[in-house]
Order: C-alpha cells, then sequence, then structure tokens
C-alpha cells in the first residue's frame, strides 16, 4: 500500500451531492454568505460577512453545536471551506477531510504524506484549501501541489514543483482563479528562490511562473547590487494566499523578506521583490506594478500579510479602489490598488526602525539602532501571518497586533549550503528589563514580563491608521479576525480564549476558554438558515450556533 496517498471513506458516510464552485460563483462570493469558499472568504479579503443572526444582543445565546477534534498536534492554522452544507478542512501537516457542516460528522478523508526531505523552518502547518468546480486543491508541505475530487476524496492529479530538499514547501492555501489555481513557495530561511506559480485547474500543468527575485537582464534585478549570486538564494517566499480583483483583473501577493534574513551587507540593495506587494494578471503572471514596504530589510519584516481590498468613495488621489496593508514592520499603509501608488502610512505600533515614511513615496526613513540597541518592532512584527479584517459596516481595520515588542539584532557571516538554514544573524536580548524573550509557536503564556510587550486587538481607521480603539490582551494572539455586519468581532488568542467583541467599541461581550491557542481565523456560515461560526482552538474546530 502506499501510504503517501490515502483516501478513504468514513464511517459508512452517504454519498455527497456534488457541489459546483463556478468562476463566477467565485467571482460574486460577498453575495452567497451562506457560504465560505475561498481562504479569505471573498477575493477581497476582508474576512467580513453580511450575516446578521447572530448580534451583541443575542450573543449570549451561543452554544457550541460540534467538534472537530484533530490527530495532528502541530498548530492548527487552516481556513475551512464550506460550500452548500459541506465543510473541507485540512489538518497539519497535509491531511483533508470533508465534514457534515451541520453536524461535524465526516464524509471522507484524504491523507498525504509528505516525503521526509521536506524541511520547513516555522512549523509542518497547513493553511487551507481552494475549491474550483468539484475539485478541491492543496499545497503540500513537500512543495507539490495537488487535486481532489470533492465528491469522494480521490486524487485526480499530483504536480511536484520544487525540490523540498532545497528548502521549498508550501503551507499557504492555494487561490482558484479562472481556469488556474495559483500558489507561491516558503523557504526563505534556507536560501531558495522565491516564486508564485499558477496551474492548469484541470491538469495540474504550470502555466506561468512569476519569480520573485528578478533575474539579469529583468527590470528589478540591478537591486540585487553585490555583482554576485545573491538574488540566487535571496528568498522572497510567498507563504500566504494573495487576493483578486475581478474588474482590474489584477491578483495580489504579499513577499517574504530576503536572505539570508539578518546580513543585509551580503546583498545591496533594495532587493526586489523581497517585503513588498505584487500585482500580477492571472491570466500570464506578467507584473503589473509592486510597492516595496522595507527595502534591503535587516529585520525579517516579511511583507506577507494579506492584502485587503476595499473600495471607498474616490479623491483627488486615489481612484477609490484601495488596498489596506498592516505591515509587519509596524506600519499600516493605504495603497491604490490599480497602480501601486502610496496614499497613506502611519505606525501602529512602537516602531524606531524608522523615524517615518516619505510622504510621496512611502520609503522608510530609516534609522538604525545599531547592533546593541532595541529595535522595534521586534522579529515576528508588530503583526505577522493572521489575518486582519475590514468592516464596510464600521469603516475600521482590524488586526491582531504585538505591542511594545523589540529585538536586539546581530548579523553573522554566513555561506549558501543547500538544504540548510541560511539566516546570517544572531537575535540578541534579553531587552533591557525582561527576563527573557517569547517565542512563537505553542508554549506557556506570558512567561516574558511586560517589559517585552503585550497583544492586543486593535481598530485603526481605515483611511487614516488612526488607532480607534484597543482590546489588550496579556499575549500575543496568533488568530486572525471575523467582523460581521451585525457589528461582531471574533478572534482567538493564545490565552485559550475564543472572544466576540462589539466591532465598534471593543468591548467584550462574549468568550469561552477552550484550554487551546487560537491560530487561524474564525469563520462564519449558513446551515439549515441558521447562522454558525467556526474557530479553531488548540487542536479542535469549534463551532457555535444559537440556542434553539
Amino acid at each position: 500500500m502506499n501510504f503517501k496517498h490515502l483516501a478513504m471513506a468514513l464511517c459508512s458516510a452517504p454519498l455527497l451531492a456534488t457541489a459546483q464552485v463556478t468562476p463566477q460563483r467565485l467571482d460574486n462570493a460577498a453575495a452567497d454568505p451562506g457560504n465560505w469558499l475561498t481562504y479569505s472568504g471573498t477575493y477581497m479579503s476582508q474576512r467580513y460577512s453580511t450575516l446578521d443572526e447572530i448580534t451583541p444582543a443575542n450573543i449570549d445565546q451561543l452554544e457550541l453545536k460540534w467538534v472537530f477534534q484533530a490527530q495532528s498536534l502541530e498548530a492548527f492554522e487552516a481556513t475551512p471551506l464550506v460550500v452548500d452544507g459541506v465543510m473541507y478542512l485540512s489538518e497539519a501537516p497535509n491531511t483533508v477531510y470533508a465534514l457534515d457542516a451541520a453536524t461535524g460528522r465526516p464524509y471522507w478523508r484524504y491523507q498525504h504524506v509528505p516525503d521526509s526531505t521536506a524541511r520547513p523552518c516555522c512549523g509542518r502547518v497547513n493553511r487551507g484549501l481552494a475549491m474550483l468546480g468539484n475539485t478541491l486543491y492543496m499545497a503540500t508541505l513537500d512543495a507539490k501541489v495537488i487535486a481532489l475530487d470533492a465528491t469522494t476524496g480521490e486524487l485526480v492529479w499530483q504536480t511536484e514543483i520544487a525540490d523540498p530538499a532545497l528548502g521549498y514547501a508550501m503551507t499557504l492555501a492555494p487561490l482558484a482563479i479562472k481556469d488556474k489555481v495559483i500558489v507561491g513557495v516558503a523557504g526563505g530561511e534556507y536560501g531558495i528562490r522565491g516564486f508564485i506559480a499558477a496551474f492548469d485547474a484541470a491538469t495540474g500543468n504550470e502555466v506561468w511562473r512569476f519569480n520573485t527575485i528578478p533575474g539579469p537582464g529583468e527590470p528589478g534585478h540591478e537591486t540585487w547590487a553585490d555583482g554576485g549570486d545573491a538574488w540566487m538564494h535571496g528568498g522572497a517566499s510567498i507563504w500566504l494566499t494573495g487576493s483578486y480583483d475581478p474588474d482590474l483583473n489584477l491578483t495580489y501577493w504579499g513577499v517574504g523578506n530576503p536572505g539570508p534574513d539578518f546580513n543585509p551587507g551580503v546583498r545591496p540593495g533594495d532587493n526586489l521583490y523581497s517585503d513588498s506587494v505584487v500585482a500580477l494578471n492571472p491570466d500570464t503572471g506578467k507584473l503589473v506594478w509592486h510597492f516595496q514596504f522595507t527595502p534591503n530589510d535587516d529585520y525579517d519584516y516579511d511583507a506577507i500579510q494579506i492584502p485587503v481590498l476595499a473600495d471607498m468613495p474616490e479623491d483627488d488621489r486615489s481612484s477609490g479602489k484601495i488596498m489596506l496593508w498592516g505591515n509587519r514592520n509596524g506600519f499600516y499603509y493605504v495603497l491604490d490598488r490599480t497602480n501601486g501608488k502610496f496614499l497613506h502610512g502611519t505606525p501602529f505600533v512602537k516602531v524606531n526602525w524608522a523615524s517615518g515614511l516619505d510622504k510621496k513615496t512611502g520609503r522608510p526613513i530609516e534609522t538604525p539602532q545599531g547592533p546593541s540597541g532595541v529595535t522595534y518592532p521586534g522579529v515576528q512584527g508588530g503583526t505577522n501571518w493572521y489575518s486582519p479584517s475590514y468592516s464596510p459596516s464600521s469603516g475600521y481595520f482590524y488586526l491582531s497586533a504585538w505591542e511594545n515588542y523589540g529585538t536586539v539584532y546581530a548579523a553573522q557571516a554566513v555561506d549558501y549550503v543547500p538544504g540548510r538554514i541560511y539566516v546570517g544573524g544572531l537575535l540578541g536580548g534579553p531587552v533591557p528589563g525582561a527576563a527573557n524573550l517569547p517565542g512563537f509557536g505553542n508554549q506557556p503564556i506570558n512567561t516574558w514580563t511586560e517589559a517585552v510587550g503585550n497583544g492586543a486587538i486593535l481598530a485603526l481607521d481605515a483611511r487614516t491608521g488612526k488607532r480607534v480603539w484597543r482590546f489588550a490582551m496579556n499575549d500575543v494572539g496568533h488568530s486572525g479576525i471575523l467582523t460581521t455586519a451585525s457589528n461582531l468581532l471574533f478572534t482567538g488568542n493564545r490565552e485559550g480564549l475564543l472572544l466576540a467583541l462589539d466591532a465598534r467599541s471593543g468591548e467584550l461581550l462574549w468568550q469561552q476558554r477552550l484550554g487551546g491557542q487560537g491560530s487561524n481565523g474564525p469563520i462564519t456560515f449558513i446551515n439549515d438558515g441558521s447562522q454558525y461560526v467556526a474557530a479553531a482552538m488548540g487542536n479542535g474546530l469549534y463551532v457555535y450556533g444559537l440556542k434553539k
């Protein structure tokens, strides 16, 4: 038996009805709030739902409906899909389930065992799936794209896109656009050369590939000014899912840090397209525009955050088609998504690596702290991979932040060796007054004292970045954020709490202590006419609805 691929029906479950997620359905997902059709809910990536049955007035009537218990002890970072009463869920590292969205009863399971050469830097995780037609798509830890029949769980095709022994991996949920499935590779800490690639959804054949580090003769190659091969091992990986504007026919992707992470002296120049957002034509993979947040990044401030798209009334500087970005470097940005023009930027946490942003270009005005100084924000950033939310109802942008958190950086000489860690530096500490430095995985809660900072949920005015309210937590939150038309905000944190806040004021309305950290983004959906909310906490997926 080939244990690398195992599909099986469970518990004599009935056959599934054939679901179809057409390109038109994905384009109009916002008008279908009873389902959750793509990683961020819609192509706009707002993680906002127009469902409003659950409100601040009845939130105390939420009760647990069912629980899915994962068999993996890795962080549960996957966002489920919900399509016509069926939930499709990935479990770390690469197992897929089809579940009855009403009861949690499993229909089938498919297991892919990653090759033993796979070597992800930061956890054997998977963040979710894409669906197109009646086919599910998963990106694997050993750099494969897998297509599954959504009715039976059987393998349709499999395509290997890179060598996992060199550090290439995939942890993101794919993005389905038209007749293509788009993914990007992780592995920046191993000296890979990052890329985004599109595959024919029916066959698995590669259609195009965009290298996130331009090669000789390509625009941007001059920003790798060492004259040698630094660009070949420069990272710029992709490990979160992009967004898409069907009207502009542009797909937007955040790009990771350059490598080696902490020794920029071996890669002089701005190092495009690391720490950037790139806007690509999804039909051809051609670059239309880019904006770089942190040139020649010293601090591992990779810009892999989710590009959040919003439509706002036009002013004299923009088209009204806006991109909102809470960046790991501590600044909040507003861009025109038609052309990448910088509109506004302001810090949302303590920042001292730059004194501000150029008002015209958005380029940071850098103020290095030196080898013994504490740099704010620290290496994990003012925020990180967990999804923010934008609510058109409130006009606020919401994100999980790590406040007053810094790191001491020290560059270190390093030679590139295929398949080995390639970071070129050390992280010093503790910072003055702190007992120790926090890590970023499952661990005891807040063992580092307040000197290293605390977590918070922040609400920012989406136009200006001005803070509207702050909900303080002892520990940093790993969970994404969901907002709804009834002005509710759902999130989790590393303290094991599933939280519901008033999205207008930040007031705590409801909480459940579930015993494990929140690591994915909550979702909401309709089943049998009733609204449900689902969130992963610890190693379980918990699904809540109103009492009947």
